[in-house]
């Protein structure tokens, strides 16, 4: 009977033991600091003090302790401090994986993509299928207008880290035709060295292009350039170096990109320089870019 007396109590303060522990552990605030955005556009930055199925109590930076109910809240991220500078965030670069059109060394993570648009008609995408490859396509489409023919293309992409945040290799090919039209297929096939973090960074690369079944002899050469200016803000510069039949060009490219939430909206001017050339040209550059695909979000 007594035997049965002590392991009734040793039971029972184990238990209790553990139930003070769980609770001790829920009730424990969480040490990360958080961005939450909710439904109604909404933005705070801070602790999680408690939560429970319904809400969760959020010390937040300049507002205090509040209380947030967990339907109300579209996104919740754990912060990235380092990015963090004075009292701004430095948001994540929506294409940092790309100049203006231009690729760098840097890869899509799988499952991760983005779409661009720019100036209205010329669309693009990429996702990521593995870490170190992603695929991407797009299309002008002309046959909105009188069935005229379309362009489209087909981006295969591999990545290779070297050095992190030092050096990256990247490869693939541009691969397209023109919907509608006969021997018009077109492309290049390219390598590119990127020197730098995401953030910071230089790439040059060399392809050799090709259109209408025929080959280019001189190699195009590519020189870009993106540094971050601020919390939101990059200067971008994209520039090729051409050689056909006796013709040099040049295109030169410079401007920014700006973040507006998720997306990033790029902005700028390309100045093509030919040796036939007699006036100069500057045509203005205007693009978005919304990323799309799932990230190791934390779930409200």
């Amino acid at each position: 009977m007594k035997i049965r007396i002590k392991c009734y109590i040793l039971s029972t303060v184990i238990a209790l033991f553990l139930t003070i522990s769980y609770c001790a552990a829920q009730d424990q605030p969480d040490s990360l600091t958080y961005f939450i955005e909710t439904n109604d556009g909404n933005i705070y930055t801070g602790q999680i003090l408690a939560e429970d199925s319904v809400k969760i109590l959020f010390k937040a930076d300049k507002l205090g302790e509040i209380n947030i109910l967990k339907s109300d809240i579209k996104k919740i991220d754990p912060l990235d401090m380092e990015k963090v500078r004075g009292e701004k965030y430095w948001y994540d670069n929506p294409q940092s994986t790309r100049y203006f059109f231009s690729p760098n060394g840097y890869g899509l993570k799988k499952g991760e993509g983005y779409y661009q648009n720019v100036w209205v008609l010329v669309n693009s995408f990429a996702v990521g299928l593995t870490d170190g490859f992603s695929i991407g396509g797009g299309l002008v489409p002309l046959f909105l207008f009188a069935g005229s023919p379309t362009p489209v293309w087909f981006t295969p992409k591999f990545s290779i880290p070297i050095s992190k945040d030092k050096l990256n290799l990247g490869g693939g090919a541009l691969i397209g035709t023109v919907l509608g039209e006969e021997n018009t297929g077109f492309g290049i096939l390219y390598g590119i060295t990127t020197m730098g973090s995401k953030d910071n960074n230089v790439s040059i690369g060399l392809g050799y292009g090709y259109a209408g079944g025929d080959w280019v002899r001189s190699p195009m050469i590519n020189l870009n350039a993106m540094f971050r200016t601020g919390a939101r803000g990059y200067f971008l510069s994209e520039n090729y170096y051409i050689q056909t039949a006796g013709t040099n060009a040049v295109i030169l490219s410079v401007g920014g990109r700006w973040i507006i939430k998720d997306a990033g909206l790029d902005f700028g001017l390309i100045i093509p320089i030919i040796s036939d050339m007699d006036e100069f040209l500057a045509l203005p550059w205007l693009g978005i870019t919304i990323p799309f695909g799932k990230k190791q979000d934390r779930k409200p």
